[in-house]
Order: structure tokens, then C-alpha cells, then sequence
């Protein structure tokens, strides 16, 4: 569901949404409750203590808001993990050629004969 007035937002939604936009503004590692307070002050609204607490130690323990959102561009997903220098390590196998069965003849896939016949 979009939402497209801010008035549509419940009291608890419009919280979470003061508190986010503060943790911006403030965008730094010691990121305290007392700030997010204090910047929601002054913007005009209120947020609780206990959203303030919560949203100030999931910043912080992140190490910032920063390495908490990813920085446009720099995706996710990747995950291979290895350095240059393994890459060159590696050494390729040579395929082994699979060598046919001989089955002796005289049935095909669809059970005919060799008559050419389907």
C-alpha cells in the first residue's frame, strides 16, 4: 500500500518515520536517543523514549548510519567473496571427453528396428 498524503499515517508509522528521518540528519556513530529527541523537537514532533532507545542502538551498533543503509549503486546480492589473487590460483581442470557405448545396435529410442521406419 503507497501512501500518499503523510495525514494518512497512523501514530505509530509517523514515529517510525520521525525517528528514521532523524537517525539522517544526525548520521553519525554515537547516535543517542537524547539526539533523536532533540532533532524530532525541533522539527515539530514528538518520539517516545523507547522508539528514540531503539532506533539510537540499531544505528550505533551498525557502526552508523552510513554502513546501516547501503550507499546508492553499491547493491547487494554480489557474495563471491574471493580476492584477485585466489582467481589466479585456481587451476582449470581439463574436461573429460565421455566416450560412447557401443550397445551392439539393433533397437533405437522408440523401439523400432533398423529399417529406417518410424
Amino acid at each position: 500500500m503507497a501512501i500518499t498524503n503523510l495525514t494518512e499515517l497512523s501514530a505509530s508509522q509517523k514515529e517510525e518515520l520521525v525517528a528514521s528521518l532523524a537517525c539522517l540528519v544526525i548520521a553519525s556513530e554515537e547516535t543517542s536517543a537524547e539526539s533523536l529527541s532533540a532533532v524530532a523537537e525541533a522539527s515539530g514532533n514528538e518520539l517516545s523514549e523507547g522508539v528514540a532507545a531503539l532506533f539510537a542502538t540499531v544505528v550505533s551498533k551498525a557502526g552508523g548510519i552510513d554502513k546501516f543503509c547501503a550507499a546508492p549503486g553499491s547493491g547487494g546480492g554480489g557474495g563471491s567473496g574471493g580476492d584477485a589473487g585466489e582467481a589466479e590460483a585456481v587451476v582449470e581442470e581439463e574436461e573429460e571427453e565421455e566416450e560412447e557405448a557401443d550397445i551392439g545396435g539393433g533397437m533405437d529410442m522408440f523401439g523400432g528396428g533398423d529399417d529406417g521406419d518410424y
